[in-house]
């Protein structure tokens, strides 16, 4: 396809000019001036060059500048919640159960009574039944311990403060716990290694007699005055006999006590009213139970020796006991060894049918635990 010279052709805008060869109608000089007049010509129709930005400094703000800080104040105090948390205040649960070494237990060895029905008993087959052994196995539950883990040996009075039971064959081994209806007052408190969780039991001071056609009744402990009177030597029972003039018989089990007064070597025994039930529903037609009009001030607490941490775990234990509705084995304890003792004793004292109050520990709880049971 053809095209005219001064006309337009393809992809151009613009009359494409041709230069002027040399000769005699343009030297090389005209030809360069030229060229140079079209260059020029071509820019001009070309459009200038965008003007660079102006570059504006970033302006301060102040309000930005609030919300950061307060966004770095409350990570900061976030930060000093969880360091508390965690790290300050009381122990938690798994603080204290470190200290006290239970981690380090393959079993829990407990030292029980063995010879007070109802109360804590090993039977001829090696059987131990009683509200002691019972709350043993509550507080034993709740620090990780199967029923199967759990070691009772039998604890004598005397021995109780310094945490040393028997085995069967007679052999000394310490114990963790002391739970043996041992009555709380200002001087064990005060004596070297002990130290007791809080009350698990009330119960008072009674008497026991043969029936009354071998023994007046007994209404006071006054009525006893010049009679032979047998309780353990290193109860807290021993005293009201003393100030009433009776003669007091000293044993260090309450079995050897019962056994004076069924061969007639004395003519009563005291202690305390949930250990004497015991008996009088065991031998109903033996023996009859006194209330000699003490009021329930013998408070049973657990020894668990020189250990602060294993205290609070106990007395843990003691106050979901007493608060969580949910927690009955308390109260499955008290019905299955006192309760069941009600009608063989007639109306004499047991103990007082409801779990003392227990003051709430000191222990951290942490935000998905439910330590406390509330």
């Amino acid at each position: 396809m053809g095209s005219d010279r001064s006309g337009v052709t393809g992809r151009f805008t613009w009359p494409v000019r041709r230069r002027t060869p040399p000769g005699p109608e343009g030297t090389a000089e005209d030809i360069a001036v030229q060229d140079l007049a079209e260059r020029e010509a071509a820019e001009q129709r070309l459009p200038p060059p965008e003007p660079e930005p102006m570059i504006v400094p970033p302006r301060f703000n102040l309000a930005a500048f609030r919300l950061a800080a307060l966004g770095l104040a409350l990570v900061l105090a976030l930060g000093l919640a969880l360091v508390k948390l965690f790290v300050g205040g009381p122990p938690s649960v798994a603080d204290l159960r470190e200290q006290a070494g239970v981690e380090s237990w393959s079993e829990l060895p407990i030292g029980v009574k063995d010879d007070q029905p109802g109360t804590a008993l090993r039977n001829s087959s090696g059987q131990w039944t009683g509200f002691d052994v019972d709350i043993a196995y509550m507080v034993a539950e709740d620090l990780g311990f199967r029923r199967s883990e759990v070691k009772f040996y039998a604890i004598e009075s005397e021995d109780r403060p310094r945490m040393q039971a028997t085995t069967p064959k007679g052999a000394r081994v310490p114990v963790k716990l002391v739970i043996a209806s041992f009555s709380i007052n200002a001087e064990r408190k005060a004596a070297p290694g002990v130290r007791f969780s809080a009350p698990y039991l009330y119960t008072e001071q009674s008497v026991l007699t043969l029936r009354k056609d071998k023994h007046p009744v007994v209404s006071t402990m006054a009525d006893l005055a010049g009679e032979r009177v047998c309780s353990i030597s290193s109860s807290t029972s021993v005293d009201a006999p003393k100030k009433e003039n009776a003669v007091v018989v000293p044993r260090n089990r309450i079995s050897q006590c019962i056994g004076d007064l069924r061969a007639g070597r004395v003519d009563a025994v005291t202690t305390d009213a949930a250990i004497l039930a015991g008996y009088k529903a065991q031998s109903r037609d033996e023996f009859d139970h006194w209330d000699v009009g003490y009021p329930a001030n013998e408070t049973w607490g657990i020894n668990v020796g020189d250990n602060p941490a294993l205290q609070k775990l106990v007395d843990l234990t003691l106050y979901r006991s007493y608060t969580d509705p949910k927690d009955t084995r308390w109260e499955e304890a008290y019905d299955r060894n006192f309760q069941s003792e009600v009608n063989a004793n007639k109306g004499a004292p047991i103990a007082v049918a409801e779990q003392p109050r227990v003051v709430r520990p000191d222990i951290r709880e942490q935000p998905w635990e439910d330590v406390f049971g509330e």
